[in-house]
Parts: structure tokens; sequence; C-alpha cells
């Protein structure tokens, strides 16, 4: 096992790519695969950003925002199945980067020192898709959440996509028991299902928000709604800010908290400023007054997370009565 443990060390450090056997694979608990840059240059100083991906395929804005922002250096990949996916992605779109992808398939693996080391000298992080449950279940409490965060705190753009967005506000949907459904979760707002953890990453302007991806294809928009009605009834926040991304669909966030929309369709800003009228076990969810900013992508779309106001967009209300949404829009 040691003899193992400090292969992948060095193999990591020194940019190999792997994986190793299987046998190997399954001790560690890791994988990683490597990618020098195109056009090697000396990195400069990061600038934080924030890519909020919707899911269903890349935004080639929201991936050079996320090399623009990063300065050169290290583009560090955090995922839990797959097999480098992104590593081509990153490699032709930001040549004066190199990429590495971290597979961390348990919480030994997210316990690797080499996956610290590389944290900690990241110029740039992203969060591929998957299942959001391993990176809550793998990372919680390890070098991994640790320097993400401080990587965050220092500075670092990140981004994720799908589950890689679910992850990134104050508040998450874990789907430790799978996922949920709108019509699950409005019957029930305590369906066992709907998993809620909190304060996982501490993303700046990201206080106080749930992220939902694949919004509009999957009807998620009641699930959410869920969510937001689950903190304010369970006391975690008074006020409750959803977020809520279409597919192929990026909100770009710069270090001051202005987001703008970009990609194929729309993201949606939601708020929930009081209890909800009714939000019990077992009972349909009654809640009203959900006020929903919808921003669809392009220049003039514009929303500042600090003031959580925005313009360019529309404005309407949805309404939950015992389970049934309607919306003011249609």
């Amino acid at each position: 096992m040691k003899t193992v443990r400090v292969v992948l060390l060095l193999a990591i450090l020194f940019g190999v790519s792997l994986p190793f056997s299987a046998q190997n694979e399954k001790a560690s608990g890791l994988k990683a695969y490597s990618k020098g840059a195109k056009t090697p240059a000396t990195p400069k100083a990061p600038a934080f950003g924030d890519v909020l991906l919707g899911g269903h395929g890349s935004v080639a804005e929201a991936t050079r925002f996320l090399c623009e922002h990063s300065g050169g250096g290290d583009i560090v990949v955090l995922s839990a199945s797959g097999r480098g996916d992104y590593n081509g992605e990153f490699h032709n779109a930001c040549p004066e980067n190199s990429v590495i992808t971290f597979v961390i398939a348990s919480e030994k693996g997210a316990r690797v020192p080499a996956v610290a080391i590389k944290l900690k000298g990241a110029h740039a992080i992203f969060f591929s898709g998957g299942d959001q449950s391993n990176y809550v279940r793998y990372w919680s409490g390890t070098p991994v959440q640790e320097e993400i965060n401080n990587a965050i705190t220092r500075g670092v753009p990140i981004g994720g996509i799908s589950a890689g967005l679910a992850i990134q506000g104050e508040f998450l949907f874990a789907s430790f028991v799978d996922t949920v459904t709108s019509p699950q979760a409005l019957a029930n707002p305590y369906d066992p299902h709907v998993t809620l953890e909190r304060e996982f990453l501490r993303i700046p302007y990201l206080k106080g928000v749930i992220t939902d991806s694949h919004f509009s294809a999957r009807e998620r928009m009641g699930r959410s709604i869920v969510f937001m009605s689950r903190i304010v009834q369970d006391g975690w926040a008074e006020v409750a800010h959803g977020i809520g991304v279409d597919e192929t669909t990026a909100v770009l966030v710069d270090a001051n908290g202005r987001a703008t929309v970009v990609g194929k369709n729309a993201a949606y800003f939601m708020t929930l400023n009081h209890k909800p009228e009714r939000c019990v076990a077992g009972k349909p969810l009654t809640v009203s007054g959900v006020e929903v900013y919808k921003l669809r992508a392009g220049a003039q779309s514009k929303f500042d997370l600090a003031s959580w106001s925005g313009n360019g967009g529309t404005t309407f209300q949805a309404n939950v009565s015992d389970g049934k949404l309607t919306k003011t829009d249609q």
C-alpha cells in the first residue's frame, strides 16, 4: 500500500497520466489524468470568478471565462467518475494552462496528499457532473474540502456543471437518496429523497443560495421552491434564494457578484422571504409569493447577486397551493 501511495504522489506531482491497475485504483480510491500546457507561459495571479453551468454540454463563453480568470497555471478538475473527460476541452481552449483531473472514488482518495498539494497551487478549479452525493460523502472533512475553500478565499476562480453546480451554494440538494422530482417534493417536502445539506463550500455571493441544474428541461422549479421552503421552515435562513440554470447555459459571476447569463437558454433567480403557509411532513406544500427573475442568455442579461436585482429580464411570481405549482407568467 505504501508503494502505491508513493508512486501515486510522484506521478501526480510530476504530471504523469495514470490510471494504475484496477487493483491499485481500488486501493487508492484515486485516478489522475493530466495534460501539459500547449504554450507554457509564466502564470499571472488568478482573479476570482464563478461559472455555474446548467448541464448537458459545455458553453464556450464559460470555458473562456475560467481560462481568462485563471491567469495561466494549473486547472484542477475534480470528479468521482470518468476518465479525464474535460482535459481535452481545457487543453484546447486554454493553451497557457496545464490541466489535471482527479477522479476521487472514496474518502480515502480525497486524503491522498498529492491532491491537496495540487489544489494549493491551483489557478482554477472545476467540478464535473455526475452524482453530487459522492462529492459530499467523499470530500467532507477532508483536505479536499479544506483546500477548495482556501483557494476560493485567496481568489482562485471556480466552476462546475450539473452536479458540480449543485454543490456550490451555501445550501445544497445532496441527493443522498437518489434524485427527487418536482411532483415528489411538492407532494411531501419532507420526502426521504429531499436531502439538504449546508456550508459545504464557502463561495462569495452564494451565501443564502441553493442552486439547481437542468432547470427547465427537467421541470425543476417546483423542487427548488420546496428546497427554499425547507430552508426557511427549518430555520436555516430567514430568506432563501435559488438559482436555476438551464441546459447549455451558464451564469458567470465576477468578484463583485455581478452575473451574466451566456449560452442558449435562461437562468432563474428566485426568492422566498417568508415562511411557507404549510410545509410539514406528509402533506403537500403550500407557499405563495415566490419571486422569480428570469434572464435569457445575452449581452444585456445582467444580475447583481449582492443586491439580488437584475436588468434585461422578466419578473413573475410562483405560487404553490396544495402541491400544485402555478406561475403568473403563464
